[in-house]
């Protein structure tokens, strides 16, 4: 049984489509959550449906900030910190050579270097407590690449990368660190597709189908929980065979 009660989980990027379906699922399972995200609605929409749960507004943007932000939340759960979901990040899509070093920056600021310190302050608070959990949700195009999206698949095929050495360098310290690759998940995000380009996607897709948000936050769910114990350094794939490794 999934059972997470009593163990306190931070999840970024909690006022998204996949990160709700993490809030709500791992609330489900007794967790103590600290949801975190830009939309202040948003929170206030799971603050009012999830009466248990914390939250709070952050930018990972504000890398200066990302370790005043873990103490800030760790506070706020008032104990130990047993698990980080680093879900938040963005894309800013464009051509190659087209693509702006602002653009590349970005990105990969957010996304790669801000996960790396949230990972960094994290791992802090849990090698005092001798064990913790840390799931980075990577994507599928980390793996395969994609049009338009060189800074994105570079972020996300670095944090596969960055999560292996972290889980290497901390494994012995009884701290899990693996990452989740969803593929094409119905969020905000993928509505906005053109259809013919939506029907090309979902061909390649041996499961003829979107994921649900649901499909995600079930695999944030096992890997939080103590049957992944003697997972670390892997990824999760969740993209309905699309990307086979």
């Amino acid at each position: 049984m999934n059972d997470l009660k009593g163990k306190n989980v931070i999840i970024t990027g909690a006022s998204g489509g996949i990160g709700n379906s993490i809030v709500k699922r791992l609330n489900d399972c007794g967790a103590n959550i600290l949801a975190s995200g830009t939309r202040i609605e948003k929170l206030d929409e799971l603050k009012s449906e999830f009466k248990n749960i914390k939250t709070l507004k952050f930018d990972i943007s504000k890398s200066e900030k990302i370790e005043e932000f873990i103490d800030n939340a760790t506070n706020e759960l008032k104990g130990n910190l047993d698990c980080i979901v680093n879900n938040a990040g963005i894309t800013q899509d464009n051509l190659a050579i087209r693509m702006s070093l602002e653009e590349w920056q970005k990105v990969i600021d957010i996304n790669l270097t801000s996960t790396f310190l949230l990972s960094k302050f994290s791992i802090k608070k849990m090698l005092k407590n001798k064990s913790g959990k840390i799931i980075n949700i990577t994507s599928v195009v980390g793996h395969t690449g994609n049009l338009g999206q060189t800074n994105y698949t570079a972020s996300k095929a670095g944090i596969i990368a960055m999560s292996k050495s972290l889980a290497l360098e901390y494994a012995k310290k009884n701290i899990n660190i693996n990452c989740i690759s969803p593929g094409f998940i119905k969020t905000a995000m993928t509505d906005k597709i053109d259809e013919k380009f939506k029907e090309i996607i979902v061909s390649k897709i041996p499961s003829a189908r979107l994921g649900e948000p649901e499909d995600v936050a079930n695999a944030v769910l096992f890997l939080a929980s103590n049957q992944s114990n003697y997972i670390n350094g892997e990824t999760l794939h969740v993209n309905g065979g699309m990307y086979m490794a």
